[in-house]
């Protein structure tokens, strides 16, 4: 008969033959461990999400409503990751992070707009 493991530890298993950890230490040990490799890439992505929120919320605080791309680089923002675009009434896309976003302009400059998602989550809702 094959001798059977614990996922986790390594020590042999005793007991039924289905049995995959000695423990329930190990059988949470080992199930954290699974969760946290899967989910590495999608905390990086929120990680860099939240900042690009929190630079363009900064930026419309202070009541401003015209940005350079380089101030925005400067701080930190990634203009490659957002979660929603659409396109403004004069036909430009308007890249948003969560409800913050910003609408390209000439000579490298960036109009920031704020998105109304109460209505968005209003509609959604059954």
């Amino acid at each position: 008969m094959k001798e059977r493991k614990c996922l986790q530890c390594y020590e042999q298993l005793k007991g039924r033959a289905d049995q995959k950890f000695c423990s329930d230490q190990c059988r949470s040990a080992y199930n954290n461990q699974q969760y946290v490799e899967s989910n590495n890439v999608i905390r990086t992505i929120n990680r860099i999400l939240k900042k690009n929120y929190f630079i363009l919320s900064t930026l419309k605080a202070e009541g401003k409503t015209v940005a350079s791309r380089s101030d925005l680089q400067k701080k930190g923002y990634r203009f490659d990751y957002f979660t929603y675009t659409n396109m403004s009434r004069n036909s430009r896309v308007n890249y948003f992070c969560y409800d913050q976003g910003y609408r390209e302009q000439e000579n490298n400059k960036v109009v920031l707009v704020k998105r109304d998602l109460t209505e968005d989550l209003s509609t959604t809702r059954s």
